[in-house]
């Protein structure tokens, strides 16, 4: 049977729009055959074999064509069978499960590569959505590792399907042209993702106050979170995923990006701030937290990069250092202001067990202060070296703002604006304060820190000391000044009262001195009494008696030595020690007075110099004018010798007393650029 006959008995598979590979496959069997009897044809000597050629090319024919239908028969039954597998391998994936949904796939990727190449390289369309259903287990896979701590404790299995199926997807070798599927990293991408999702997804940050609840639930959730995924977690992944170690990092750094976004937005207060410095650098690392003993090495995190960069600790300790200086300012002036509104009470200062004025001012002064290093210190050196710079610049602010304070009670009390029942008690209530406070302040020297860190606070006790010593011996001198109005005078020559009323009042003055704490009492009753000698002194130098003899002039001595036991009397009654008495100088004057050869003058004058380095020419030549007998050689004689006199002692160079006494009103005109006006005066004459 001829090529022709046969191809009449074969039924005909007409290529059409369905069947464009039929139709492709034909168009290329005519080339070939062209292509062959062309050759032959070509070559004469060939026509004699063509019977065998016709022979062999119709046996090759039945061979092709029954191999075309073995094919062309498994494709039909592919094609019939594929669409259900489709949808069934859709369905496994649906319900999670991965192994048979994996194993499904891979067959009909197999279908796909067996029909691939018979047909010229040209995929069916039933196999367009293989892709698809791959991309879905891998999202279902990644949808599982994301959830990786919640399966270990409830579906382990489900945990250790997904992983299987990512392992064995990622280290299998992909057809030719096909991109490798690397499942393995998008599980762990995804366990990274869903673990910082679970700690740190939400988008909003701890509300102001609301960050130290935050921190502690953090240090709750952490160290069990580890510990599920050194106990569950890891033994469903191969060792490779390293499972301890991937939990640790990816909470460390979700929680310090978490921490970043935290301290970019608004300003902390400084309670927050206070906490997450505290939490970041002692807690984190704590053995309660990540720390734990209970952990395996795996979970050590001491290599990785700072919770919190220098910068960030720089950016909360200034913040925390802020707030807290706004606060104990606050405190301090509340402090203050409570003390203040108590001076004008109808009744005195409040007093302790053994009488001495007393208030609680100091000890809370310098117990918000010292509560702060202390605090501090729970943090860090350097914090605590900051909060103790600014605790002792409020201090140093605060003892200014005490002694601004006395100042405007005492203006208003003496100008009548507000007076004050018991001014003297609460101004030596003031150097109870004082006093608790220098006592006290060596609390806020910290370890290590140099001995001079504390001076400037020093200074200004002392300085606060002083001006209340001053307020104290101001109202002293206004309560004394009308009596020494007339001294000296004919009155004081022949009675003892003037002095006697000086003391009385002095007396009444100084009597609440002894609720003053020592040694503070002994510094102010010795201001006291210098206060008392001092305008004693001023009132001789005034020049309002002149002795009119040698009576007169043994009276003026008798009077001062007098005078000077009984200042001495008082004092001593009120407790003032005897090596710190000033009324002993009366004593030095007298002999002045009581000296009846004035040629000796010049030795009791320098022997005074050199008691009291601080007295001038002018002052003893006031002194000399009570006398009433010296010519002026005489009493420039006397003058001279102060230029003569030995070199005091050194004990006596540390006394002040006539410095501040006023030197006598004497006529500028008289006086001399080059000495004293009353040199001046007296060569004037």
């Amino acid at each position: 049977m001829d090529s022709a006959a046969k191809d009449e008995m074969q039924p005909a598979l007409s290529p059409g729009p369905e069947w464009p590979e039929q139709e492709r496959a034909e168009q290329l069997a005519r080339g070939a055959a062209l292509k062959w009897a062309s050759g032959i044809f070509y070559r004469p000597e060939q026509l004699a074999r063509l019977g065998q050629y016709r022979s062999r090319e119709v046996q090759r024919t039945c061979s092709l064509e029954s191999r075309l239908k073995s094919v062309m028969q498994s494709y039909l039954e592919g094609v019939q069978t594929v669409p259900a597998a489709v949808s069934h391998t859709q369905t496994l994936i649906d319900g999670q499960q991965f192994l048979e949904a994996y194993v499904s796939l891979r067959e009909l990727e197999q279908l796909r590569e067996d029909t691939w190449a018979p047909l010229g390289g040209l995929e069916l369309p039933v196999f367009q959505g293989l892709d698809l259903l791959f991309e879905a287990l891998g999202q279902a896979v990644e949808a599982a590792a994301g959830a990786a701590g919640k399966l270990a404790r409830e579906d382990p299995a489900l945990l250790v399907a997904a992983v299987r199926v990512a392992e064995v997807e990622t280290g299998r070798t992909t057809p030719l042209g096909q991109v490798p599927r690397d499942w393995r990293q998008r599980c762990l991408r995804a366990l990274q993702e869903g673990l910082e999702q679970a700690h740190f997804g939400s988008p909003l940050l701890p509300a102001p106050g609301a960050l130290p609840g935050w921190l502690e639930a953090l240090r709750v959730a952490l160290p069990v979170e580890l510990a599920t995924a050194e106990a569950l977690v890891a033994p469903c992944c191969p060792p490779q995923y390293n499972v301890v170690q991937l939990w640790a990092h990816t909470l460390h750094s979700g929680l310090r990006r978490s921490l970043q976004n935290l301290l970019a937005g608004p300003e902390l207060e400084a309670a927050d701030a206070f906490a997450l410095l505290h939490w970041a650098l002692h807690v984190y690392l704590g053995q309660e937290m990540m720390g734990s003993l209970e952990l395996g090495p795996e979970a050590d995190v001491s290599q990785l990069e700072p919770l919190l960069t220098l910068e960030n600790i720089e950016q909360l300790e200034a913040t925390f250092v802020a707030n807290i200086q706004a606060s104990v300012s606050q405190w301090l002036q509340n402090a203050l202001d409570g003390e203040v509104a108590e001076w004008g009470r109808e009744h005195g200062p409040n007093t302790d067990p053994s009488g001495s004025y007393y208030s609680p001012m100091p000890a809370i002064v310098l117990q918000i202060l010292e509560e702060n290093i202390r605090v501090a210190s729970l943090v860090s050196e350097s914090l605590q070296q900051r909060v103790h710079g600014m605790a002792l610049s409020e201090l140093g602010t605060f003892l200014r703002s005490f002694s601004d304070a006395l100042i405007r009670f005492s203006r208003d009390h003496f100008r009548g604006k507000s007076m004050a029942p018991h001014y003297v008690p609460y101004l030596l209530a003031a150097l109870n304060h004082k006093s608790a406070l220098s006592s006290s302040v060596s609390v806020l020297q910290l370890d290590g820190a140099p001995s001079g860190a504390l001076a400037p606070v020093e200074a200004a006790l002392d300085e606060l000391q002083r001006r209340i010593y001053r307020l104290v011996l101001e109202a002293l001198q206004a309560e004394l000044q009308p009596l020494f109005a007339d001294l000296p005078s004919r009155q004081w020559l022949s009675s003892p009262e003037l002095l006697q009323s000086v003391c009385e009042r002095t007396g009444r003055f100084c009597r609440d001195f002894w609720r003053v704490r020592n040694p503070t009492v002994q510094l102010l009753l010795a201001e006291a009494e210098r206060a008392v000698v001092l305008q004693y002194l001023s009132a001789l130098m005034q020049g309002r008696l002149v002795c009119r003899g040698a009576d007169e002039r043994t009276q003026a001595a008798e009077r001062l030595r007098h005078d000077a036991a009984q200042l001495q009397q008082l004092f001593l009654s009120l407790g003032l020690e005897e090596n710190a008495h000033c009324a002993p100088v009366l004593l030095a004057l007298r002999e002045l007075l009581n000296l009846r050869d004035p040629a000796l003058l010049g030795l009791e004058v320098a022997g005074l110099r050199q008691q009291f380095p601080d007295v001038s020419e002018d002052h003893v030549s006031a002194l000399l004018g009570l006398r009433g007998d010296l010519s002026r050689e005489q009493h420039l004689a006397a003058l001279s010798s102060l230029q003569a006199a030995l070199p005091p002692s050194p004990r006596a160079s540390r006394r002040v007393l006539f410095s501040l006494v006023p030197a006598p009103a004497l006529a500028p005109a008289s006086c001399l650029p080059s000495g004293s006006c009353a040199r001046a005066l007296l060569l004037a004459e």
